[in-house]
């Protein structure tokens, strides 16, 4: 883990690396649209300068947050952590690595085959995968739009908290690990769904095996939930058979 920061909102508790022969991938946990999430990953990648930048965002949904980041305020107004991680980044590649894909479908019918689910199971894993898809369908409308018309469609409403960018280090720093500490006790005191715990896992494989597959091109900063954090990159560093810092 890193933790070579002053800045009490670039914490080692909220970073991951995994060195390979062929690149470092590091791992930047966020919570969705807070303040300090969007300094953390902005910070992160100016300093790796990585040459490729990996999203949890499906890559139906990517040119909408490449169009957030054409604002020219920094950080842009909409996309949150996503579109910030965007403007900040001069990669040569940035990429998508969440579901739904071809090979994301592959595998979560193949899993859904070999452990046998219950049909209350299968169907709720089936019930999100269609609002997952029909979500990235949506961006990809609304970046198709904004790609040929002044037209900027908000795909969601941003997260409000006690918090904003104007506030200390020290209090964004606070209140995001508030948050992060709420759903925590949430998660404890009830226990997710079966059919949201398969998903994680075969999101979080998903998303691993990317990131395996993208170190070849060098250096990798990825932007993933802070709940998928250490899980992912556990696989990661069972694949690379790299160092976790």
């Amino acid at each position: 883990m890193d933790a070579n920061y002053d800045d009490p909102r670039i914490t080692g508790e909220h970073l991951r690396t995994i060195d390979a022969p062929t690149g470092t991938v590091t791992l930047v946990g966020v919570v969705h649209d807070h303040p300090a999430s969007v300094f953390r990953v902005r910070s992160v990648i100016a300093d790796r300068d990585p040459h490729a930048l990996a999203l949890e965002l499906p890559p139906l949904s990517l040119p909408i947050f490449e169009r957030y980041a054409e604002d020219t305020r920094t950080p842009p107004v909409f996309g949150g952590e996503m579109s910030a991680a965007i403007q900040a980044s001069t990669a040569d590649r940035v990429v998508g690595i969440d579901g739904p894909t071809l090979p994301f479908l592959r595998r979560l019918a193949a899993t859904l085959c070999r452990e046998a689910g219950s049909l209350g199971t299968v169907r709720g894993v089936f019930d999100g995968l269609a609002s997952v898809t029909k979500n990235a369908l949506r961006c990809r409308l609304a970046g198709s739009l904004a790609a040929v018309t002044s037209i900027r469609m908000e795909v969601d409403s941003p997260v409000t908290y006690a918090t904003d960018r104007t506030d200390s280090p020290e209090r964004q720093a606070e209140n995001e690990r508030h948050q992060i500490e709420r759903a925590r006790a949430v998660m404890d005191a009830f226990e997710p769904s079966r059919a949201s715990s398969f998903d994680d896992e075969v999101r979080e494989t998903h998303m691993a095996d990317r990131l395996a597959e993208l170190r070849g091109d060098g250096d990798v900063v990825a932007v993933v939930g802070r709940h998928h954090l250490d899980r992912v990159a556990e696989r990661l560093d069972a694949e690379l058979g790299g160092a976790d810092r």
